[in-house]
């Protein structure tokens, strides 16, 4: 059984923090990390009897959430590898990131130029959010979400979640014989209850569900959450879902549409020219690469891209297209490009693969 990651969703009050931190306690998991998110639990927590954790720092921004996720990740393989108890990590909560990128959606719709004009004509106008906005920010959410599906050790979702009053097609409360019908709704993106292997529900005043959990142990039936009176951490995981230290994550590629994406997010690393030099001279060797032909001419081009790009100076108080500074840089250009033309000239097109026989 590979170790599982949790969503533990529910009301305020109900636990979610607390049950999540007390787990660090036990004796079968070896470092928790706990990044917290607007939440502030973290702090207070520390006070429960035998908690072992570490609060991760970051700065609020989701490249440091995702740089810092991706660590805890790497932290999690190596303690695999070493046949180690499992690394913890604990998301307080999905909530505050899935807030975080909607707000970011928000602002970017803002900023187009129909929406400017818009709020020009009237501050309080509606705002237009595109599809390829939603798009963005479901992608930055896929990523931290593919981390935590692949962690090689327990990762654990907080979340709030909370009974709501179900509407129609027109928004307008839904209402059967005479009585609101009642829903719950979990406030993360909407996958993340597929994408989780486990979810748990807690309320104030009922005993802990289980909602999910892929498992050929026990069978959850939909609609029938599986109630939990005695719930912890510690039991659901090694108890009932039966890991242990044997527990071994499943090496998952990541689909992806092709090839390129590991070779644009080294180019995009790439922070002077003999890094993209270094890129050119890896591409000679066409057939070692493993790319199709168009893939390969694709990161041809976006090397010779970064180049220039990191060939033309930043933009300053001189850059006036007939000012002395213009024209200098203009000249330092040229010369640049026809040295550059010499070393990452076009290499010969590649000859096809042999077919099968």
């Amino acid at each position: 059984m590979p170790w599982p990651f949790i969503l533990a969703e529910g009301e305020e009050g109900a636990g979610k923090s607390y049950q999540a931190i007390e787990f660090s306690k036990s004796e079968h998991v070896g470092q928790m990390y706990v990044m917290d998110l607007a939440e502030g639990s973290a702090d207070e927590y520390a006070g429960i009897p035998g908690a072992d954790f570490e609060v991760i720092v970051h700065d609020g921004s989701y490249q440091s959430i995702a740089e810092q996720v991706e660590a805890v990740w790497w932290e999690a393989r190596l303690a695999a590898a070493r046949r180690e108890k499992p690394v913890v990590f604990v998301m307080d909560s999905g909530s505050a990131l899935w807030r975080m990128l909607s707000n970011w959606t928000y602002e970017r719709a803002k900023r187009s130029d129909r929406n400017r004009a818009k709020l020009a004509e009237n501050p309080d106008a509606i705002i237009d959010i595109g599809r390829h906005h939603w798009n963005d920010s479901v992608e930055r959410w896929a990523k931290i979400i593919y981390m935590l599906q692949t962690m090689p050790g327990i990762a654990i979702m907080l979340a709030r979640g909370k009974e709501i009053s179900a509407t129609d097609g027109n928004g307008q409360p839904l209402v059967v014989r005479g009585k609101a019908v009642k829903e719950w709704r979990v406030s993360t993106q909407k996958d993340t209850g597929f994408d989780s292997t486990v979810w748990v529900r807690m309320r104030r005043d009922k005993p802990t569900e289980l909602v999910k959990a892929r498992t050929l142990r026990f069978r959850v039936e939909s609609g029938s959450p599986k109630p939990l009176p005695d719930f912890s951490f510690e039991k659901l995981i090694f108890d009932m879902l039966g890991c242990s230290i044997d527990s071994q994550p499943r090496d998952m590629p990541e689909l992806v549409g092709d090839r390129t994406g590991p070779w644009m997010k080294r180019i995009a690393e790439a922070t002077d020219r003999d890094a993209c030099l270094a890129l050119w001279t890896e591409l000679d060797a066409w057939e070692a690469t493993g790319l199709t032909e168009p893939e390969w001419n694709t990161v041809r081009s976006a090397v010779r891209a970064r180049a220039a790009q990191l060939a033309a100076p930043k933009p300053g108080m001189d850059d006036a297209s007939d000012s002395d500074a213009a024209r200098l840089r203009a000249a330092a250009e040229a010369q640049q490009a026809e040295a550059d033309a010499e070393v990452l000239g076009d290499p010969p097109t590649p000859a096809p693969a042999p077919a099968a026989a």
